[in-house]
């Protein structure tokens, strides 16, 4: 299978667009709401009617901040949600349900979206996005797998991946029928520890070499200690670590919480440490690392994944 279509590239957080009179906003991080504001009011000035949603304006203390200058809507369950916007933010993304059944309390989609909706006549594109695909019922992974084969798309991208506590050898047989991409789990506590060494063991013995299976480790939510351990054991285990630091869900700059015995500076530093790769040399310990010395590129923004690297 090869996909034709649109490009897989990332808008960074803030999309918006015009139709008539009317512009959208549509703002995936909060750090992106200053700078939302400002295009509220020049679309404002230019005599449009001002729309905005998406995930930054799940929470009431966000949605104030632009509700001065746009008309935020507020549906049930999902407030500030503007339907249609993902294919805005990236025209090869598609979702085929919203929600999660797990309840992390460092997560935007328990408050946003819920328990899982299906929405089963999803456009198939190749860049999934969906919360939490191994914590679908079976049934339903099946269908979205079915989808994906009977139009032949290839699936690039599982942009959220899949949970350690629902990920198995069924669902690794499932889904590699279609995923061409990196394998997506995240080790986010210590509690995560059996659940994600398993599902590791499950995609090394299947001959998944480790740049194809990338795990998101949450840094500061922890003492430092036990988040390098899971950095290390990442590595240990055949993956490779992308390291997110901790921060407030209605954050307005892209700054760290530091909590425990961290600080900024080494949240910051072990982040650019582990997601530049600077571990595989055995000589660098992120106890010898000097964030000073310029190694390698400062953290950028990747817009065919998404992600700051």
């Amino acid at each position: 299978m090869k996909w034709t279509g649109p490009e897989s590239k990332w808008s960074g957080g803030l999309a918006h667009w015009v139709v008539g009179d009317r512009a959208y906003l549509s703002v995936a991080f909060t750090f992106k709401l200053p700078e939302a504001r400002k295009l509220a009011i020049y679309y404002a000035a230019t005599g449009h009617k001002v729309f905005a949603g998406g995930p930054a304006l799940a929470h009431i203390k966000t949605q104030k901040f632009l509700e001065d200058v746009a008309w935020v809507p507020r549906g049930a369950g999902n407030p500030g949600r503007l339907d249609g916007a993902l294919q805005r933010h990236n025209p090869a993304a598609t979702i085929a349900s919203r929600g999660c059944s797990e309840k992390c309390s460092f997560c935007i989609v328990p408050f946003m979206e819920g328990d899982f909706t299906e929405l089963p006549d999803f456009p198939v594109l190749p860049v999934l996005c969906d919360n939490n695909l191994s914590g679908l019922p079976g049934e339903y992974q099946d269908h979205i797998v079915g989808r994906y084969l009977a139009e032949g798309v290839p699936l690039l991208d599982a942009n959220s991946g899949f949970e350690p506590r629902t990920f198995s050898s069924s669902v690794f047989e499932r889904w590699r029928v279609i995923n061409r991409g990196v394998w997506r789990l995240a080790y986010d506590d210590m509690v995560e520890r059996e659940y994600i060494k398993e599902a590791m063991a499950i995609l090394r013995g299947a001959g998944i070499p480790p740049r194809k299976i990338q795990i998101y480790t949450l840094l500061g939510n922890e003492p430092y200690e036990a988040c390098m351990q899971r950095v290390h054991e990442v590595i240990e285990w055949g993956g490779e670590p992308y390291c997110q630091p901790l921060m407030k869900l209605v954050a307005l700059t892209r700054d760290p919480h530091v909590k425990h015995d961290w600080t900024a500076k080494k949240l910051r530093g072990v982040a650019r440490w582990a997601n530049n790769h600077m571990w595989r040399s055995s000589a660098l310990r992120f106890e010898d690392y000097d964030p000073s010395v310029r190694r390698a590129p400062r953290a950028r923004y990747d817009a065919s994944q998404g992600l700051f690297i």
